[in-house]
């Protein structure tokens, strides 16, 4: 699987990266450029269960009661959301799969429609300069501004920039260790993806450490060139 296109079968990318690396950022950029539509797992089964599907029906059980919806439930989720009509310039897969055996689950249900992966474009970090970047985030709670403690301080300290409000907002869970402790996660449930990826000749790597112009460049590059 190389990820040249099957004729006429829309394009799939999945977007592969830690927490803060931009993929929210970069789907965006994809939806507008090119026509596809993101697909994120907690908005597809927030979707599903509230559209009453058998497969939200499912899913809304097993939320309520706490638990984890099943590999099963999602890809029938998945399936119902791919077969409408949005999705028929192709979509950006974000934050799914996540383990080797969901890839491959994936596979099989593309197959069913003739298509595949055609690119897994894996956002490269630096994990001690994410730690600097996410831990010393913060928001204006007013109109929703961000700021950095380093790279974009307010002109008048707590003040916004944008609209003068004086509401400066911290996430509990940006600082060192808890950034530290999801990157070791997430590395931890990646590095088979990426293998897995790699040996199906897919996975395309891009510097995530750079501008956000200069990823975008760097994305929309190598998906001119699966989706044309």
């Amino acid at each position: 699987m190389d990820g040249s296109r099957t004729s006429e079968a829309p394009p799939v990318l999945i977007l592969l990266g830690p927490p803060g690396a931009g993929k929210g950022t970069q789907a965006r950029m994809l939806e507008e450029r090119f026509g596809l539509v993101q697909l994120s797992t907690g908005d597809l089964l927030r979707a599903a269960v509230a559209s009453g599907s058998e497969a939200g029906k499912a899913a809304k059980v097993v939320m309520e009661a706490g638990g984890l919806v099943s590999d099963d439930i999602v890809i029938a989720i998945l399936r119902d959301r791919l077969a409408a009509p949005d999705c028929a310039k192709g979509v950006i897969l974000d934050g799914y799969p996540r383990t080797t055996a969901q890839a491959v689950a994936l596979d099989d249900l593309l197959a069913e429609t003739g298509q595949q992966i055609n690119a897994a474009i894996l956002l490269e970090v630096d994990d001690v300069k994410m730690v600097v970047r996410i831990a010393g985030r913060f928001t204006c709670g007013a109109c929703g501004e961000g700021y950095h403690d380093s790279f974009k301080i307010p002109k008048v300290a707590e003040t916004c920039d944008c609209c003068g409000a004086q509401q400066m907002i911290r996430r509990a869970d940006d600082n060192a260790k808890t950034v530290m402790s999801r990157l070791d996660a997430y590395h931890e449930q990646t590095e088979p993806l990426i293998s897995y990826y790699k040996g199906s000749g897919t996975l395309r790597r891009v510097d995530a450490m750079r501008g956000i112009a200069a990823i975008q460049s760097a994305i929309a590059a190598l998906t001119e060139s699966v989706v044309n």
